[in-house]
């Protein structure tokens, strides 16, 4: 069956509304049941988080890759994975589909559909954190997608738990799940007035990593293969 342009805007709607229902989601549980003990509550969300995305990538990834990111969409289509004319598309599937998440995780838990956040994440060293976080992850997504395709959607879900942990920010590194979290006043939301700073710090982050990729994994050539072997592409 061929994945149309429709297939893929919904898969990566669907796709990045069930991932920001599992961080948001599981953060309000964890944060209900841990009774007060923040280092356990992160460590629910954190697994709760790979885990979804393990799965996720793994149901979607052959349909539409399973970006759920625009920094990933972006940085696809620099180095020329995805078509410019679909990134528009993916970008606005992302992040409604990011909103349609929050909005799911709070009826789930009886909440208001959208709440502005006051959990306050700023400073140097966050953004600094997000750098790292989002240029790692597009090196791992790199690296695994060239070299190790069948292993990429593991190695993201563990990459995404272990950066909880080691940066600053608890690794949102994306966009589009920034954006929507702004609006969950709960454990994993970040005040609005912090979040035009992280995804200032995750686009950055994409624009440096591209060199880096090529210059590790040969992007250019693989690209100019995939277009040799692919007709009409």
């Amino acid at each position: 069956m061929k994945n149309t342009l429709g297939r893929r805007l919904a898969a990566e709607f669907l796709g990045t509304a069930l991932l920001l229902a599992a961080v948001v989601g599981s953060g309000i549980m964890a944060e209900r049941l841990a009774q007060g003990n923040v280092a356990l509550a992160l460590l629910a969300n954190a697994l709760a988080t790979g885990a979804a995305l393990v799965a996720l990538i793994l149901a979607f990834g052959p349909v539409s890759g399973a970006h759920f990111n625009p920094a990933v969409t972006l940085g696809d289509g620099f180095l020329g994975g995805t078509p410019w004319r679909m990134v528009p598309g993916y970008v606005i599937a992302q992040i409604a589909g990011a909103f349609a998440g929050v909005a799911g995780a709070h009826v789930m838990f009886g909440l208001p559909l959208f709440t502005a956040s006051r959990h306050v994440r700023s400073g140097g060293a966050l953004l600094f954190s997000e750098v790292i976080a989002t240029m790692g992850l597009l090196v791992v997504i790199a690296g695994c997608s060239r070299q190790n395709a069948a292993a990429a959607p593991y190695a993201v879900g563990a990459y995404i738990t272990a950066a909880y942990w080691f940066t600053a920010s608890t690794s949102f590194a994306n966009p589009a799940v920034t954006m929507a979290r702004a609006f969950t006043d709960t454990f994993a939301g970040i005040r609005p007035a912090d979040a035009p700073g992280f995804i200032l710090a995750q686009i950055g982050a994409t624009l440096m990593a591209l060199p880096l990729i090529r210059w590790l994994f040969a992007t250019d050539e693989m690209a100019a293969l995939a277009a040799r072997e692919t007709p009409g592409r």
